[in-house]
């Protein structure tokens, strides 16, 4: 690796105190989406102290934050995030379910990793615009309400992505690899039908049942489903059942939708379907009802330009090293949930000769944790969840890449990654993350031919255009 680049990745070797600190701080403060007020403090405190142009709120989104240093252009955005999870407090560390904070909120998603890890790789970029001079600007966007809130959309409505020559991020993960493929776009709403109470047996033609709207529109979902794309998903949660009276007509119910399809555009035009659904069911019970658009996202665009650059530097910097006790404990935590043999990977999920050379590797490794990087895949690949990273890859050329900061087969949204993401497991995959995507951020800012392969792909790609799921009117919300 060129000197350059050793100076940089010496920077951030040299910051790591801080790095874990800002993991450690936001993984105990454990705030859901869109409450993130401690976390984003921290943050912008960090940044200011270590120098960068800190603007707190952006985009109206008081827990939104940038933070940049350098001038001119090719201007590199990270992403951060750094909300947690309802009903997910764990002691970190711990071999079983024990709660911190009984029904508290935990980092089941790592994101007080990835925060960290942008953080890192922000400092990198930095110390190299410093020894160097070279023109460029690095931007670390504090991104809050992933998990129900989808600021990065929200942004995107503001056009604010645009502004970028290329933009990189990671996710904590139980595999060392670059992120290809895409992934599905997601809406979410919330319905508040309002009928009419009565007595449900002695004066029931009086009533109109807010409840019946909310079973009448689940139905004639089931019947959408029928009638709907392979890759669209619509899940709902019925949030509000009127009350706990049988012998009540009532006057209140609500239920919470989302709805997924691969393209967004896709999404905005079955939600339009699902919003007549909701029509009919409230002419057919004689109630109304009040809709409340919770938050809208992208599917992800690939760039396989910025895959080949992140992969380069993955192999170079290789993957985080762990001592033989924690080995011992990431075998132990493994054992705690099923699916541990899994074959991990992209790659694996989407091709049976990848996933073959990913068994190989995972005989010959011996631990639970995933100790190699994974083969770069760049075939067809498609993820059914969603992230809002995809309204940000409609707008500029966007990668990413996992780092293994979980043993394999850890299950999503637990407590096993709450709990190693407060160990020294998860502190060096955020490190090392923030290393290569600093790596990248270089090699972006010193040659102009990178960027420009990068935007010519990006530009083929979006080439109908972007289609934002987040009405004009909309308000950063969460869900009832």
């Amino acid at each position: 690796m060129e000197q350059k680049k050793q100076a940089a990745m010496a920077a951030i070797d040299a910051k790591s105190d801080i790095v874990y600190r800002v993991s450690d701080a936001v993984w105990e403060y454990a705030e859901l989406s869109l409450q993130e007020e401690k976390s984003a403090a921290c943050y912008c405190e960090v940044l200011e102290d270590e120098g960068f142009r800190v603007e707190r709120g952006i985009c109206g989104i008081p827990t939104a934050f940038s933070a940049s240093f350098g001038s001119g252009k090719p201007v590199i955005g990270l992403l951060a995030e750094y909300d947690a999870l309802s009903g997910l407090s764990q002691k970190g560390g711990s071999l079983e379910r024990e709660e911190l904070v009984p029904g508290g909120c935990g980092h089941g998603c790592g994101h007080n990793l990835l925060g960290a890890g942008a953080l890192a790789a922000a400092l990198g970029v930095k110390a190299y615009l410093e020894q160097t001079g070279s023109p460029g600007t690095v931007v670390l966007y504090g991104c809050p309400g992933e998990e129900g809130g989808a600021a990065k959309a929200f942004m995107a409505r503001e056009n604010l992505w645009r502004s970028l020559d290329a933009a990189l991020t990671w996710h904590p993960d139980d595999a060392n690899e670059v992120v290809t493929g895409s992934s599905n776009s997601c809406i979410q709403t919330q319905y508040h039908f309002t009928g009419v109470a009565a007595h449900a047996a002695g004066d029931p033609e009086r009533g109109r049942s807010a409840l019946d709207a909310v079973e009448l529109m689940n139905i004639g979902v089931q019947f959408l489903r029928e009638h709907m794309s392979s890759r669209a998903r619509i899940h709902y949660a019925v949030t509000d059942a009127g009350g706990r009276s049988p012998n009540v007509v009532q006057p209140r119910a609500s239920v919470l939708y989302m709805v997924r399809s691969n393209r967004v555009a896709e999404a905005v035009e079955l939600q339009e379907r699902v919003d007549r659904i909701a029509q009919g069911a409230a002419l057919m019970t004689g109630t109304t009802f009040e809709k409340t658009f919770i938050d809208g996202l992208a599917d992800t665009v690939p760039n396989h330009t910025l895959e080949g650059v992140l992969y380069q530097n993955f192999e170079a910097l290789g993957v985080p090293g762990h001592t033989a006790e924690e080995h011992a404990y990431a075998d132990a935590l493994a054992g705690t949930y099923p699916g541990s043999d899994r074959v991990p990977g992209i790659g694996a999920e989407n091709d049976g000769d990848v996933a073959r050379q990913v068994r190989a590797l995972r005989a010959g490794n011996g631990h639970a944790m995933n100790d190699f990087l994974l083969p770069l895949y760049q075939g067809d690949a498609f993820n059914p969840g969603s992230t809002d990273v995809g309204d940000v890859s409609w707008q500029t050329p966007t990668g990413q890449i996992h780092a293994a900061a979980w043993p394999n087969g850890a299950p999503g949204h637990s407590w096993q990654n709450v709990s190693i993401g407060r160990t020294d497991i998860g502190r060096r995959a955020a490190l090392h993350a923030g290393k290569v995507l600093a790596a990248a951020a270089i090699d972006l800012l010193e040659d102009p031919a990178l960027l420009a392969a990068a935007r010519a792909e990006f530009e083929d790609r979006t080439a109908g255009g972007y289609t934002c799921p987040i009405p004009p009117e909309a308000v950063p919300t969460i869900a009832d």
